[in-house]
Order: structure tokens, then C-alpha cells, then sequence
């Protein structure tokens, strides 16, 4: 079979719960590649018309409030010595330097740290949990949580899937080569990406540290 009648075959449905999922776990808290997944089945959608852009944005959407809603209350619940039981499992992730860059940016930027956090590979891991860490207000969290959400979910989906689109007339005949080539320029974006973050990352770790507050207040 042709690969471009087997991407055909693959039910709308699965994309677009794979999707959800896989933002969701990420906001949760566990570190998996959700820009990729999103870019990825954006750049699908813009290739093969079964894939509603719409809807896949919606689930990306709620993949990403619930997911980052359902982090914040096993951060609450938990507190610190759950960022000590990740830290150890994780120490990629969540290692100590990286749980004070992120508390750094929280007693910076308070609630906004939540909503500017989806467009952080760090923090859009973090952002739940330590939100609830802090014991940051819930209509706070919620409030930077939707927009964050929508915003960078909804704005990535209909960003990457209209480039597709565009692109399409040129990589349309090159027949299979059109869909590796769409994944290959998403993927690109992406590491371009995250390597700026990384490199904002390692200017805002020479920053002096702030006294730590106990929690996130009114």
C-alpha cells in the first residue's frame, strides 16, 4: 500500500486522542515531547483532509488545561518532597538547578509564569505542579492556565497547519517525500525553538535568587 493511502487509513480519532493525551501527561508533569506531537499531527492535518484541524486543536486544548489542572492538585496535595521523589527519577527534568530556575520565574512573574510557561519546554512540565507547590490560588492558576492553553494549543495547531497548507503545492509532488519533509521542517522549528529557551534558561540560572516565599497569596 502506498504510504499516502495508509496515512489515509489511519482513523482521525486516534490522532486526536494521542494528541490530548500525550499534551496532557506532558502538562501533568511528565516530561514527554507535546510540541512535537502537536507540530507533528498539525503538519498531518494539513496533508490529509480526514484530520479536522479544529478539532485537533480543541483536544490539544483541553489536553493541556485538564493536564496542567490535574498537576496542580498532585502538586498541592504533594508538596516539596514531590518535587524530591521526581528530582530523584528524573534528574534530567527535574533536577535541583532546574526546580529553582522554575521557582525563580514563579516568585518573578507569579501567575503569568503559568500562562508564558506553555511556550517553555521547562517550565510547561513544571507549571502545574509547582503552581500547586506554592499553593498559588486556584482561580489564578486557572485563569493564566485557559489562556496559556488556548493561546499556545490553538496558536500552534492553526500557525503549523496553515504553513502546511501553503507548502502543500510544492511538496505534493514529490509524493510520499511531502509528509517526511512537513515533519522535518516542524521538527527543525521546534529544536530551533527550544534551543533559544535554553539558552534564556542558562541566562536567567546567573541571576541572583530571590528570597523564597512561602506561597503564591492574593
Amino acid at each position: 500500500m502506498h504510504i499516502q493511502e495508509w496515512l489515509e487509513t489511519i482513523p482521525a480519532i486516534s490522532v486526536y486522542l494521542l494528541v490530548g493525551l500525550v499534551i496532557g501527561l506532558e502538562s501533568l508533569g511528565i516530561p514527554l515531547p507535546g510540541e512535537i506531537v502537536l507540530v507533528s499531527a498539525a503538519l498531518l492535518a494539513s496533508q490529509q483532509g480526514h484530520i479536522d484541524p479544529v478539532v485537533l486543536g480543541l483536544c490539544a486544548i483541553a489536553g493541556a488545561v485538564i493536564g496542567d489542572s490535574i498537576g496542580y492538585a498532585i502538586g498541592r496535595r504533594g508538596g516539596k518532597p514531590l518535587l524530591e521523589r521526581l528530582g530523584r527519577r528524573f534528574p534530567k527534568h527535574f533536577g535541583p538547578q532546574h526546580v529553582a530556575l522554575a521557582e525563580r520565574s514563579f516568585e518573578k512573574w507569579g501567575m503569568w509564569a503559568v500562562f508564558f510557561g506553555r511556550f517553555v519546554a521547562l517550565l510547561r512540565i513544571f507549571a502545574g505542579p509547582l503552581a500547586g507547590v506554592l499553593r498559588m490560588p486556584y482561580w489564578k492558576f486557572l485563569i493564566a492556565n485557559v489562556l496559556g492553553g488556548i493561546i499556545w494549543a490553538g496558536g500552534t495547531t492553526a500557525v503549523i497547519y496553515t504553513v502546511g497548507v501553503v507548502a502543500e503545492p510544492w511538496l505534493k509532488r514529490f509524493s510520499w517525500l511531502a509528509l517526511v519533509a512537513a515533519l522535518l521542517i516542524g521538527l527543525t522549528v521546534t529544536l530551533v525553538l527550544r534551543h533559544r529557551m535554553r539558552k534564556a534558561a542558562s541566562a536567567a540560572e546567573g541571576e541572583p535568587a530571590a528570597p523564597a516565599p512561602a506561597s503564591i497569596s492574593d
